[in-house]
């Protein structure tokens, strides 16, 4: 679906990532994972088309991404930034239906197909109560669930989710990353998701890609990239873990 070749990423005179060979299948759900100022956000930009490497690039379907039109590219891949601003008074109903543009081709004007998509997505995020409301009204966590819904509704096979749990109670923290986890596996969604729950990550995504922040990085499936030496030494911290029946637990353990 994804992948980056020998991609570079820089800040400054810093070097982040560095000769990032990854491959994203269809299907599969990946949780990036590092501390701040790892690159984590940065990579998702860049995966996203939103900013240029230093180095490599990015492809789709195996198809460089600056050789997809922006109206093609808008149906392949959906983006989630991190932070948000509402400048103007839209209702939440039409903040999630101008996520459908990329279907309009020279039509304005949404149609039933549109309408019907906007609604399944709020409620799916369990906000279409609230269609008619100002999105300048709403709290963070609903505001955040409204920025989902959008997501949804532009239905693109690939949806990059920059800290989706942000600001959300801990219930739609689970319901949220369930139903990402849940895409992946009945309609096979890629979905590559920048979190900081370890457990959450560990429980819904099939593989993880660490990043050290100095150009160093480790990618795999999460039963063997989500082992506590290997975290401890990436997220520069002890980590431990915590089985409980099937789930795994995973907590900060004490400084040396």
């Amino acid at each position: 679906m994804i992948g980056t070749h020998q991609l570079r990423l820089a800040m400054g005179k810093r070097i982040l990532v560095d000769k990032l060979d990854w491959q994203v299948g269809d299907g599969e759900c990946w949780s990036v994972i590092g501390r701040n100022g790892a690159g984590k956000s940065t990579l998702l930009r860049t995966l996203a088309g939103l900013r240029q490497p230093e180095a490599g690039y990015v492809s789709i379907d195996r198809r460089a991404l600056g050789e997809w039109p922006l109206q093609e590219l808008a149906l392949k891949r959906a983006f989630l930034a991190q932070a948000r601003s509402d400048a103007f008074s839209y209702s939440v109903i039409e903040t999630v239906l101008s996520a459908r543009h990329p279907y309009h081709d020279n039509r304005y004007w949404e149609n039933s197909d549109d309408h019907h998509a906007a609604i399944a997505a709020l409620a799916a995020m369990e906000v279409d109560h609230l269609a008619a409301r100002d999105v300048r009204t709403l709290s963070g966590g609903e505001r955040q669930r409204v920025a989902i819904a959008a997501m949804l509704a532009q239905d693109t096979p690939l949806l990059l989710l920059d800290e989706p749990a942000n600001a959300l109670d801990l219930a739609h923290q689970v319901s949220v990353m369930s139903l990402l986890s849940k895409l992946c596996r009945e309609q096979r969604k890629t979905v590559v998701i920048v979190g900081h729950d370890l457990t959450l990550a560990h429980s819904v995504s099939s593989h993880a890609l660490l990043l050290m922040g100095d150009g160093r990085w480790l990618a795999g499936p999460v039963a063997e990239v989500m082992q506590p030496p290997v975290l401890s030494e990436y997220l520069d911290h002890p980590i431990e873990i915590v089985r409980h029946g099937e789930r795994t637990i995973f907590i900060p353990g004490s400084p040396q």
